[in-house]
C-alpha cells in the first residue's frame, strides 16, 4: 500500500455548479480577450447619425438605433456574454427626452463591463439648417418652435455628453460617402495606415479666412502669376502656372519645409486623438499660388501615407 495522502497533498476537485445556476460573470480581462466592444453614436440631429450607424453595420457591428438609455447596461451585458456578437453600436439622441441626462452616469458603469467608445457627431448651425430645409423634416424637439431655436436647445442638452465623447466629428466637412469612409478608416484601420483625414484647402484672403481651418499658411510672399497676362485666366492647377510658381527657389523651399513640418506634426495630432486636420493655404484671390501649393503639399502627404482631401474654395475650376 502506498503512502497515505495528507490534506496538504490532496487537491480538492471544484464543486459542480448547481443545476440551473447562473454562470459567473466574465471578468474584464476575459472581455478584452473575447474582443467585445460597444460604440455609442450620438450627437446633433441632422449631423449624420443614421449614416454613421449604416457605416458601422457594414463594418460588422450589431447596430441598434434609439435604444432606451436605461437598457444600455443590460444590452452591454448580453453583448459581453454572447459568443456570436463581438462588436456592437447603439444610436442615442435627443429623442430620449429627460432620460438623456442619465447617460453620462450610465456610461461610467458600462465602461467597467465592456470597452466603450462614444462617437459624437456635430455640425455648424448653417449646415444643419440647410439639411433640415432640404429634407423638410421637423426637428425632433418639436414643430412648434423654429429649427434654429431647437438646435440651440439641443446643443445645451447634449453638452454633458459631448464633454465625455472619445471622438467628436464635425460632419459639416463631409458628405455621406466621406463620413462613411472616415468611420471605416477609423474603426477598421489597415495595418500601418495613418488614421487621420487631412484636408488641404486653398483660399483667397480677399474672400476671408476659412472658419474651419486648423492651420493657416499665407503664401502671398510668392511671385504672383496674376501679373503674367497669359496666366491670369488660368489657375494653379494648370501645368504652365504650376511650373512658373515652382521656378522660384522660395516656392520649392516652402513646399519642402511645410511638408516636412506636417509629416512631423501629424503623428502627434493622431496620438492626441485628432481624426481630421484642415490645412488652409491663402493667397490674394485664391486662384493661383494657394491652389498650386495646396496641390503640391497634398501630393507629398499622400506619398507619406496619409489620406488627403484637396479642395479649392475660391478657384473657378
Amino acid at each position: 500500500m502506498g503512502p497515505r495522502k495528507t490534506a496538504a497533498t490532496l487537491k480538492r476537485k471544484p464543486a459542480s455548479p448547481a443545476r440551473g445556476a447562473r454562470p459567473p460573470r466574465k471578468k474584464a480581462a476575459d472581455v478584452h480577450s473575447h474582443g467585445a466592444e460597444l460604440v455609442i453614436i450620438t450627437g446633433m440631429s441632422g449631423a449624420g447619425k443614421l449614416s454613421a450607424l449604416k457605416a458601422f453595420e457594414d463594418l460588422g457591428y450589431y447596430c441598434v438605433d434609439n435604444l432606451p438609455v436605461e437598457l444600455i447596461p443590460r444590452f452591454a451585458e448580453l453583448a459581453m456574454q454572447s459568443a456570436e456578437i463581438r462588436r456592437t453600436a447603439i444610436g442615442v439622441d435627443v429623442r430620449e427626452g429627460s432620460k438623456l441626462d442619465d447617460l453620462p452616469d450610465i456610461l461610467e458603469s458600462v465602461r467597467k463591463m465592456i470597452p466603450t467608445k462614444v462617437v459624437y457627431l456635430e455640425a455648424t448651425d448653417a449646415s444643419l439648417l440647410r439639411r433640415f430645409s432640404e429634407t423638410r423634416r421637423p426637428h425632433p424637439l418639436g414643430a412648434n418652435t423654429s429649427v434654429k431655436a431647437s438646435l440651440a436647445a439641443e446643443r445645451r442638452r447634449l453638452g454633458p455628453i459631448r464633454a465625455i465623447a472619445d471622438l467628436s466629428i464635425d460632419t459639416s466637412k463631409f458628405n455621406v460617402h466621406e463620413l462613411r469612409a472616415h468611420l471605416t478608416e477609423r474603426f477598421q484601420p489597415k495595418p500601418g495606415k495613418k488614421n487621420i483625414l487631412v484636408s488641404c484647402i486653398s483660399f483667397g484672403f480677399k474672400h476671408g479666412v476659412p472658419e474651419d481651418a486648423d492651420l493657416v499658411f499665407d503664401v502671398r510672399f510668392l511671385p504672383n502669376p496674376h501679373f503674367v497676362p497669359e496666366f491670369r485666366p488660368l489657375t494653379g492647377r494648370d501645368p504652365r502656372v504650376a511650373k512658373y510658381i515652382r521656378s522660384f527657389p522660395q516656392s520649392r523651399e516652402f513646399i519642402r519645409r511645410i511638408s516636412e513640418l506636417l509629416v512631423y506634426l501629424l503623428p502627434h495630432y493622431i496620438a492626441e486623438g485628432k481624426s481630421y486636420l484642415t490645412i488652409s493655404f491663402g493667397c490674394t484671390g485664391g486662384q493661383h499660388r494657394s491652389v498650386m501649393i495646396a496641390e503640391a503639399v497634398s501630393e507629398l502627404l499622400r506619398k507619406a501615407g496619409y489620406q488627403v482631401k484637396t479642395a479649392h474654395r475660391d478657384s473657378p475650376e
